[in-house]
């Protein structure tokens, strides 16, 4: 009898000896899920002023735009620690934003802080040696907007997709001071135009998916409402063909014209299905319209094909 009363001790001291063991994978894995991977191909943007004018400038400038694309994906998992501690009492009220690292006690919020200043810190410094004193410029300045964003600025209406706008923007302006590449000022507008409608979209789409109570969770969304931001939307994503039609005619050869002229076709219909998927009432997040749609990745693909022969 008195072995029988033993076997329970043995087996419940197993699992308390497996949880210290378990608990730095567990903080681990809340850090790179606040951190945001699957964001980080935003940052792939420092690629794109090299690639429209067909070179990556200064010798070795594949690997300088990668460094600078690394020093954003610093940078913006900063901002993303920064957000979310900052966010944490109101995420918890949120359907989704609640199993987030911070707002579920899993990462706490202290700890968050440390690791933004860390991240920061290895931003800038990567920047420097990415372009000298240029991209860690730029870089700063993301850190900056993106903070003033994330304190004040996102309950400022209008401004704060323009904020958010301008980080896509700023990649660009990475990429092309890391490569010694002067970007196209209309492949610039481009890419602004491009970001903000993202942007608007999911303004429109998360008022859409939370309705009255969207305000809550974001207070700027009671400034907004469903048809101005869809008509919005579609605004500039007009502008945003309009002036690639202008950034592909000004090319400097007739091949690379013909080309970037005809893939408007493919990134036109992309928009199009675009519009048409943001305007379904599916609660999605934006990144999956892009990358989760059939259509929206055949027309990607095309896109990109046509603009990489035009290449």
């Amino acid at each position: 009898m008195s072995a029988n009363l033993r076997e329970p001790a043995v087996s419940t001291a197993q699992p308390a000896a497996a949880a210290p063991a378990l608990a730095p994978l567990r903080w681990l894995t809340a850090v790179i899920e606040t951190a945001r991977p699957r964001q980080w191909p935003k940052n792939l943007l420092v690629f794109a002023a090299p690639l429209a004018g067909a070179s990556l400038g200064r010798d070795e400038g594949f690997w300088y735009a990668l460094l600078a694309a690394g020093a954003f994906t610093a940078a913006s998992a900063a901002v993303y620690f920064i957000n979310d501690a900052v966010d944490a009492e109101r995420d918890r009220q949120h359907p989704v934003k609640r199993l987030r690292a911070v707002a579920s006690g899993r990462l706490p919020r202290a700890q968050a802080m440390v690791l933004a200043a860390a991240a920061a810190a290895a931003a800038v410094t990567a920047g420097f040696w990415a372009g000298r004193a240029a991209v860690a410029t730029i870089v700063a300045a993301y850190l900056i907007l993106s903070i003033c964003y994330s304190l004040a600025l996102k309950h400022v209406p209008v401004a704060e997709l323009l904020l958010v706008a301008s980080g896509f923007v700023l990649r660009a302006l990475g990429g092309a001071a890391a490569t010694h590449v002067p970007p196209s000022g209309w492949f610039l507008v481009v890419c602004s135009l491009g970001a903000l409608m993202v942007a608007i979209a999911k303004r429109f789409t998360e008022l859409d998916a939370l309705g009255s109570e969207a305000a809550s969770h974001r207070p700027v969304m009671r400034w907004y409402s469903p048809q101005p931001l869809r008509w919005g939307q579609r605004l500039v994503a007009v502008a945003m063909i309009i002036a690639y039609l202008m950034w592909a005619y000004h090319e400097r050869d007739d091949w690379m014209r013909a080309w970037h002229l005809a893939s408007v076709l493919p990134l036109s219909v992309a928009l199009i299905r675009f519009d048409q998927l943001a305007g379904r009432a599916t609660g999605r997040p934006v990144e999956d319209l892009i990358s989760r749609d059939g259509i929206m990745v055949c027309c990607e693909i095309t896109w990109l094909t046509m603009f990489a022969v035009g290449l």
